[in-house]
């Protein structure tokens, strides 16, 4: 049986390891605990917390133990990593509220029963500490000029950092030396943006326990050019159906760039690296094959078989025959407002098209709005029931994102 190393290694995930022979030893021959940590930071899981999860997934059937960590101490301080401004405080409660989210939602991936899998809240520890003892056993050991050549913190020198989001790194470090103790935590993993940290709590653990502990980080999910992805003119891509509808989840990766086809499929499904490969290898209009089966997995994964099903026969009717579905992303609207007619920029705004009207005038200027498949013209350009057809009124903004408007 293969190593879940090399798993990872030929699927792409592994950007950066502290030590990669002993890791990839390590994983051949016994039986790892590891952990990958989320801050509670919003209500919802977004696709670039998925990619985690998928492979934890993938080292959990290889027989590896995961420890989820939520951060719901390490989120009263906020990470800087990968920000150039300070992350907005939050209460207690609603970080509380959006850590039983964050469980919620990672049970689909990981299996927590039988001991399988263990979550855990640093909360647990990291609220309780007194400020003295503390600066005595751990601060010790941080070297404040080390800290400062972290990219997490020089990205953030000229704006300013806070003396609290500079006590970040060493949360995370005493997090990994914790999950030692308690659980013979010896693998830490995260995004390529945690690499300082990961390193400060493998060097922790060397000088208060005198052992070796490994960490590994993953490239973070990006386009051809380098730009994140995971981001819509309406916002992130959610895990949550209610933030992010599964027809909208689907049609995120139906419509990715042609060129992330191929890694997408290696990162973020479980079809086998052959069939990857060839899908990732179609050119012209075949390759739109391969992105039909891409939303397809990863909506399964997220949301289950049926939305996934239902995604994709809504998608194939608007798309190959322009017909209604009860599947599609639909926004209702009175009858009676109809009867007198709505501005398109309204309308836009109405059905989160667009993030703005500025961007509504913009896009219906390029040419970039139709009805009824009849490009709109004028920011003048009103809707009325006289365009209804089978009961609903559709609306395309470029030439693959549709909508519904429905009179009621």
């Amino acid at each position: 049986m293969s190593n879940v190393f090399d798993v990872l290694k030929e699927r792409g995930f592994i950007a950066q390891a502290t030590h990669e022979d002993e890791i990839k030893e390590l994983l051949g021959k016994e039986k790892v605990v590891f952990y990958t940590g989320y801050d509670p930071t919003a209500d919802s899981l977004h696709v670039g917390h998925f990619l985690q999860a998928v492979a934890m997934r993938h080292l959990q059937m290889a027989g590896h133990k995961p420890v989820v960590l939520i951060g719901g101490g390490t989120a009263m301080i906020g990470d800087p990593s990968g920000r150039t401004d300070m992350r907005q405080m939050m209460t207690p409660e609603i970080i509380k509220h959006n850590g039983d989210r964050f469980k919620e939602q990672l049970g689909r991936f990981i299996d927590f029963s039988d001991d399988k899998a263990i979550l855990v809240d640093n909360a647990q520890w990291l609220m309780g500490l007194t400020y003295i003892p503390f600066l005595r056993e751990i601060g010790q050991h941080f070297s404040v000029n080390r800290m400062l050549t972290a990219e997490c913190f020089k990205s953030r020198m000229e704006k300013g950092l806070s003396f609290l989001e500079f006590n970040y790194m060493i949360m995370q470090a005493y997090d990994f030396l914790e999950l030692n103790r308690r659980h013979g935590c010896t693998l830490q993993l995260g995004g390529d943006d945690q690499w300082s940290n990961i390193i400060a709590g493998t060097d922790l653990i060397r000088r208060k326990e005198q052992k070796q502990a490994f960490g590994m980080t993953f490239n973070l999910l990006t386009t051809a050019d380098g730009k994140k992805m995971g981001k819509t003119m309406s916002g992130a891509v959610w895990l949550d159906r209610e933030k992010t509808s599964p027809y909208e989840f689907f049609q995120y990766w139906r419509n990715i760039e042609d060129a992330s086809v191929e890694k997408c499929l290696a990162l973020l499904t479980f079809l086998p690296m052959d069939e990857v490969r060839r899908l990732g290898s179609l050119e012209g209009s075949k390759i739109n094959e391969a992105k039909e089966i891409l939303a397809y997995e990863v909506t399964k994964l997220v949301h289950g078989e049926e939305d996934a099903t239902s995604s994709l026969e809504a998608a194939r009717a608007i798309f190959a025959k322009g017909n209604v579905s009860d599947n599609a992303p639909t926004t209702e609207i009175s009858s009676s407002d109809l009867e007198d007619g709505i501005g398109i920029i309204e309308i836009l705004s109405l059905t989160s098209l667009v993030p703005s009207k500025g961007e509504a005038r913009r896009l219906i200027a390029q040419g970039g709005i139709s009805v009824n498949d009849v490009k709109v013209d004028s920011i003048d350009y009103k809707l009325d029931s006289s365009m209804i057809k089978d009961g609903v009124i559709m609306i395309k903004k470029g030439k693959k994102t549709f909508h519904q408007v429905k009179p009621v």
